[in-house]
């Protein structure tokens, strides 16, 4: 037999061995994005190299500067060093949070998307929010009356609006809703200053672009929140659930749904970084000042440092919510740290 003294120091390296299999889990996946991160420095700034255009002709565009002047242009912004020399300087450079300077708006880089990222944020996270909430509303209702006329039309609707290009859906809503809502901009300039006006006349800017990208974006949910708790359904802690008496009620919202959550979980992180970029359509259809209208204009008008750096944010927004998801489904889900 075990004596009592030797059982504390048998449970000790299960323990120890499961800290370090978590912790070897957090710099695995930490270690891939900071890898991943890397990579696409690499790729943003020799692809935008490679795109033809002249970033000095897009500065000296509406000037009178001579040849020696645009020699000197050149020069201070290390544009005639050697390719190699210019990564290094812009990893430098990164280091220190510099991303250039836009040729077309004359500001530097960092300083543009900072003003753009409240916009972006604001509607990119009402959106999901709400997404979020329809999604798995009508995912769980659906899912648990399988085959019903509610799983069908709400299934068969959002499956339609999430086939819907982006641009399209917003065009349409522009031209239904438009005598009723504003369709561009995030505010009116006489709306009165004070707090209350203000978020009032941003409330009813949002209204069109924020269902636009809840339109295509709660279909999502819906269906794996539906196919889920679809799998859950015959499992066998449901069956001692309902043997025992519980309501229907009871069974779905307190042993169902909680386990059918998971793979949204994951789901909600990595698609709220893809939002983030595939927010272009919306903010360019209703002039939405975020970053996806800023991606439009430096497509448009080839600035190269422009897009270098909103390229460079954009991944590293989805890496960020890709790696949050991951951690945070290795906390919620025993068989993940199993495994």
């Amino acid at each position: 037999m075990t004596s009592p003294a030797t059982a504390p120091a048998l449970a000790e390296p299960s323990t120890s061995a499961r800290r370090d299999s978590g912790a070897r889990y957090v710099l695995g996946k930490v270690g891939g994005a900071v890898v991943s991160l890397f990579v696409i420095v690499v790729l943003s700034f020799f692809l935008i190299r490679v795109v033809p255009g002249d970033p000095i002709r897009l500065l000296t565009r509406n000037s009178s500067l001579g040849p020696a002047q645009v020699a000197q242009l050149r020069h201070d912004l290390g544009l005639d060093k050697p390719l190699p020399a210019q990564f290094v300087d812009y990893l430098v450079g990164l280091l220190h949070g510099d991303l250039g300077t836009s040729a077309n708006f004359q500001q530097p880089v960092a300083q543009l998307i900072m003003q753009r990222l409240g916009p972006t944020v604001l509607l990119v996270g009402a959106a999901t929010v709400i997404s979020v909430l329809l999604g798995l509303w009508q995912g769980t209702r659906a899912g648990w009356r399988r085959g019903s006329r509610f799983d069908r039309f709400s299934t068969g609707f959002a499956l339609t609006l999430w086939s819907a290009p982006t641009f399209w859906l917003g065009m349409i809503l522009l031209s239904v809703a438009g005598t009723w809502f504003p369709t561009q901009g995030i505010s009116d300039p006489d709306t009165p200053p004070s707090f209350f006006p203000q978020v009032l006349d941003v409330a009813h800017h949002l209204v069109l672009p924020c269902l636009t990208l809840v339109a295509v974006l709660y279909a999502q949910y819906l269906l794996v929140m539906r196919s889920s708790l679809l799998e859950e359904m015959n499992a066998d802690y449901l069956t001692t659930a309902r043997a025992k008496g519980l309501r229907d009620d009871l069974v779905r919202g307190r042993h169902a749904v909680p386990n059918a959550l998971l793979p949204t979980v994951t789901l909600i992180f990595i698609q709220l970084g893809f939002v983030v970029g595939g927010a272009v359509t919306v903010e360019t259809v209703y002039s939405w000042p975020g970053l996806g209208l800023l991606l439009y204009q430096a497509l448009a008008d080839h600035d190269g440092a422009l897009l270098q750096g909103l390229l460079l944010v954009l991944a590293g927004a989805v890496l960020v919510m890709n790696l949050i998801g991951d951690l945070l489904l290795h906390v919620i889900d025993p068989r993940v740290r199993a495994a």
